[in-house]
């Protein structure tokens, strides 16, 4: 089941995705990693859809990653009494912490900390940003504000608040509760909602404690300002465009897109683009054509991943739209400017060992055209340094954890194999090509490159280079 493409696509399950044969459908037509929104999913459907994904793997001889998305402090308003109210541009209209039924005049906002740290001329985005409002008077029971874009609100509708501190932690009692239920069924990616600072991913780290990876969806300003050290405590990152485009002007988001897609990059992590990528498909067999080149952007800035939303989880064609970014992204890196494009991306190396041995692997692949990077790897640190080079060939990550080969599902151009560590040099460059012929990335008398770390098993060992033939085993 080897892929013809270097980028990941991820896949979300849900209604429309649910069962074994539509997984295995979605499997088959180019999903690396299966998201589980846990939004719109009980404990036991996401142990149900874990039990599935992990026997289809078993049957097909292939790791594939799960990732679980926690919903995060998601704001609504109350309810109205007469469940929908029309609100004109211009009028007065407040949000107060009185629980009682709302009118055209106020409503209720369950949130008091946010009642608190409101602010005259914060704006208030709902549902989405069709009704904009701004605040001209804020008291810690009430907030008086100004219609600024009118339309019909109604009942429990999402809040918006780009300008607003939002003074609560990321992770909500809901949010816990679904990270232990995930941590017990042994997923391989948690995805961080609302992230706003640092502090929000530790927190959520020092619960996994290795047992997951850890990755922030960026889709808040604040989370914006706060970059760089959110990057660096990150295991992994996501371009959320859904809210990052409600909540900062549309018109910057694919500039950051590319900001944080290099970012990401340049440490070494992977970065997943989310959003909106096939959105017609939802209800069409065919995407537009502006969908098709904002995929294929993507793949040209070098993501690690794509990803697929309402599209596979709720459309009415799941399999198809897998199938069509499957063939947009092989398309993409046949293209000829493709490789000029991703190696003019390429970034400064840390002085580090690895980071030396990651682009002299390359170099040496690239000048004598190797058919695969073999990398040794325990935690898979080796596998995403060489993937961070984005080398022109395949990238064969052996590892004996399982879990490390479901995690590197996510990266670009990584091909995982689980198998036992090897026991000396000899044994390592055997089975290294052995391995390469058997998943289809050489034949025989073909050379790969071989990076593994002596001692073996030492985690951050990673210290030589090795050139061998993929008949090496004979």
């Amino acid at each position: 089941m080897r892929r013809l493409r270097r980028v990941k696509i991820v896949a979300t399950l849900g209604p429309a995705s649910e069962d074994r044969a539509t997984i295995a459908l979605l499997f088959d037509a180019g999903a690396d990693v299966f998201r589980i929104n846990m939004s719109h999913s009980s404990h036991d459907s996401m142990r149900e859809r874990i039990r599935i994904i992990r026997a289809l793997s078993e049957e097909r001889g292939r790791e594939i990653g799960i990732l679980v998305d926690l919903q995060g402090p998601k704001l609504r308003l109350g309810e109205f009494a007469a469940k929908v109210v029309d609100l004109a541009q211009g009028q007065i209209f407040t949000l107060d912490s009185n629980p009682e039924l709302g009118d055209s005049n106020r409503v209720y906002l369950p949130h008091p900390e946010i009642l608190r740290a409101l602010a005259p001329g914060h704006k208030i985005l709902i549902d989405d940003g069709k009704v904009a409002l701004h605040i001209i008077e804020a008291a810690p029971e009430r907030a008086i504000a100004r219609i600024d874009f009118a339309g019909k609100v109604s009942n429990r509708k999402g809040v918006n608040l780009p300008d607003t501190e939002i003074p609560v932690s990321a992770m909500t009692p809901k949010d816990r509760s679904d990270l232990d239920a995930a941590l017990n069924e042994g997923v391989d990616w948690i995805a961080v909602s609302f992230v706003q600072r640092a502090d929000d991913i530790a927190e959520v780290k020092k619960i996994t404690r290795g047992r997951a990876l850890v990755l922030a969806k960026i889709e808040k300003p604040q989370a914006i300002a706060r970059l760089d050290e959110i990057m660096e405590i990150s295991d992994a990152l996501m371009v959320a465009r859904g809210d990052l485009g409600v909540e900062m002007p549309l018109e910057r988001v694919p500039g950051l897109q590319k900001r944080l897609v290099r970012g990401a990059r340049r440490l070494g992590k992977p970065v997943v683009v989310a959003t909106q990528m096939l959105e017609s498909m939802i209800t069409s067999p065919v995407p537009t054509r502006a969908e098709v080149s904002d995929v294929a952007t993507a793949v040209f800035d070098g993501a690690d991943a794509i990803m697929l939303s309402a599209e596979s989880a709720a459309g009415q064609y799941p399999v198809q739209a897998v199938a069509t970014m499957d063939r947009i992204a092989i398309e993409v890196e046949r293209d000829p400017v493709y490789r000029s494009i991703i190696n003019a991306q390429r970034q400064t190396p840390e002085a580090t060992g690895a980071d030396a041995i990651a682009i002299a692997a390359r170099d040496v692949a690239e000048t004598l055209d190797v058919k695969a990077i073999c990398a040794w790897t325990a935690s898979g640190s080796t596998a995403m340094r060489i993937a961070r080079e984005r080398p022109a060939p395949a990238v064969l990550a052996l590892t004996p954890n399982r879990a490390t080969a479901r995690c590197l599902a996510l990266v670009w151009g990584v091909h995982a194999v689980t198998t036992k560590d090897a026991d000396d040099i000899d044994d390592m460059a055997k089975r290294a090509c052995k391995l390469a012929n058997r998943e289809e990335f050489s034949k025989e008398h073909d050379r790969v490159v071989i990076v593994a770390g002596v001692p073996f098993g030492t985690p951050g060992a990673t210290n030589m280079i090795r050139i061998a033939f993929a008949d090496a085993d004979e």
